[in-house]
């Protein structure tokens, strides 16, 4: 297993749509393992493939506490939502931002596990977030991009003035 390097905002890269896993094998059994190591050191509670630059369909999540709950999501997809409550989000590709965004209170979504076989899964609260913000990911969308125009700006500011100087 390896850490993989994260990408942060307003990397462009961020922004391309994700392509869809063909089939389930131990290479990407590989890749979900180093993000899941990556978002444990990192730390964070989700990361989607994306944010290690990898154009596939691939998120990992895990909210425990123990860090032992991994829930691994192949080709993801809400296939139901309602409700909708405000949870404040951060993102490892916006490091040490967090703001209020408003997402369904409730989703279901169908996905592969790592082990190829089709499950659905029903989740409530910030297991639901967590998903939705993994999604949103995959079609090259930020939790910024939920925000004011003003908010967005001055965090891309913040954020490629960071990089000029870890640079």
């Amino acid at each position: 297993m390896a850490i993989l390097p994260i990408l942060h905002f307003p990397d462009p890269r961020l922004r391309n749509p994700a392509q869809p896993v063909a089939r389930v094998d131990g290479a990407l059994r590989a890749l979900l393992d180093d993000m899941l190591e990556t978002m444990y050191a990192a730390p964070g509670i989700g990361l989607a493939a994306p944010q290690v630059n990898v154009s596939k369909r691939v998120i990992v999540i895990d909210i425990s506490e123990e860090r032992n709950a991994p829930h691994y999501f192949v080709n993801p997809e809400i296939t139901a939502s309602r409700g909708a409550e405000v949870f404040e989000e951060g993102c490892l590709s916006v490091p040490n931002i967090y703001e209020n965004v408003e997402r369904a209170e409730w989703v279901r979504v169908k996905a592969l596990g790592r082990d190829g076989k089709a499950y659905e899964l029903e989740a409530d609260g910030l297991l639901a977030v967590c998903i939705q913000h993994e999604i949103d990911h995959l079609e090259g969308k930020l939790f910024v991009d939920y925000l004011s125009e003003l908010k967005r700006s001055r965090i891309r500011k913040k954020m490629e003035k960071l990089r000029r100087h870890t640079l």
